[in-house]
This record gives structure tokens, C-alpha cells and sequence, in this order.
């Protein structure tokens, strides 16, 4: 299965027609078999970006990674890296910027691994210096336009990090206005947080 954030919707594709079945399909939530024609994705796209009438597009076929393919060719395709670092209180790094909670994180640069991009964005979004890297975690992905309004797919992979410093300096040139430790748990229970889809899922993973 795969999960694309549109408009911070769950946009879904998969193989598992018993899933189909358990999945109400409504107004909010369309559930339809893929017809063979790549330019579907770009409606359905369309209608995620428009507006929040949707709460999730699901789509199937058997063949998964033809799916995955076909919904691919309609896009740029932009790969990331980020951290889900801890300190030696098991407290996680997340930082605030653009009215949002979220993780650090930002593109890779030609000839990085995706794991040399994750620590590098975490050292300059945080200031943090001293980091281990663990173990990969997931990937998510998500959409936007380009101020050339072209399609975006993004592809972001994330790790488990560590680090023995508590110091944090948030990079202000790119519009991180608070770096803080939180206990995951009490911290995704607050009523009303402002935090993207996908992160929350990323750190709900993290228990």
C-alpha cells in the first residue's frame, strides 16, 4: 500500500481488494477501482487540492506497483530526509514553523545519501552537532506545486536519531520559530494541535 498526502488528505493505493470491502465509500470517501488511465490521478488530484470536502481517496488493482507507476508519471518526483531525534530522556526534537508542528527535515542534495541529507537538515534546522544515526523508519509522501505550478511528489525517508545535547537553535532563514523537546505521547494528545497528517503518523509509529 501506499499513503499520499493531498492537501494533508490521505490519498491510497493498493492491492488488497478485501480492504475495499471494509472501506466505506461515501461522499467524503471515494473508493474506486483504477480504470488504466494514469490522467485519473490528475482529477482526482484536482479535487483534493480544491478544497476539504474529502476525507481520503482510495484506489485499487491488482497490480500495485503498475498503479504506483502510472500515479508517478504524472509528477516531479523530489526525494527528503529527516530525523525523529531523541534525547537521553527519550524526549523528541519537533520544531513549529508556518503555523505547523513538524520534524526536521529537507532535501537531499546531489550525491548525499538519504542518511548524510536526514543528519545534515537536523544539524542546521536544530543546531544539534552531536548525533547518532539509527535505524530507518518509513517513508512518507506527499504532493504541492512548484511556483511554476508543476506537480510535486514527495518522497521523504526518515530515521531514528539520538543525540546527548539539549541546547536547540532553530534556523530562522528557514521559518522555524520554535525547536523543543516533547514526550511524544502527551505531546500528540493536545487538543487541537497543528500538525501535519503525515508527521503525526510518523511519531505516532515512534511508541
Amino acid at each position: 500500500m501506499y499513503k499520499i498526502y493531498i492537501n494533508d488528505i490521505p490519498f491510497i493505493l493498493s492491492s488488497d481488494l478485501a480492504l475495499a470491502r471494509n472501506i466505506p465509500g461515501d461522499k467524503t470517501n471515494i473508493v474506486a477501482r483504477y480504470n488504466g488511465s494514469p490522467k485519473i490521478f490528475l482529477n482526482y488530484s484536482d479535487m483534493l487540492e480544491k478544497g476539504r470536502q474529502l476525507d481520503s481517496i482510495t484506489i485499487f488493482s491488482e497490480n500495485l506497483e503498475g498503479l504506483w507507476a502510472d500515479f508517478c508519471s504524472n509528477f516531479k518526483i523530489i526525494e527528503a530526509a529527516g530525523g525523529c531525534v531523541f534525547n537521553a530522556q527519550e524526549q523528541l526534537l519537533v520544531i513549529y514553523r508556518r503555523g505547523s508542528w513538524d520534524l526536521p527535515k529537507g532535501k537531499i542534495d546531489p550525491g548525499e545519501t538519504p542518511e548524510q541529507a536526514a543528519v545534515r537538515e537536523v544539524e542546521e534546522e536544530t543546531g544539534i552537532a552531536e548525533i547518532s544515526l539509527g535505524n530507518f523508519l518509513d517513508y512518507t509522501y506527499h504532493t504541492y506545486r512548484d511556483p511554476k505550478e508543476r506537480r510535486i511528489l514527495k518522497r521523504t525517508y526518515w530515521y531514528r536519531m539520538h543525540t546527548p545535547q539539549s541546547n536547540l537553535i532553530p534556523q530562522a532563514e528557514e521559518d522555524i520559530e520554535v525547536a523543543e523537546w516533547v514526550f511524544p505521547g502527551p505531546f500528540l494528545a493536545q487538543p487541537g494541535l497543528a500538525i501535519y497528517r503525515s508527521i503525526k503518523e510518523v511519531i505516532e509509529k515512534l511508541k
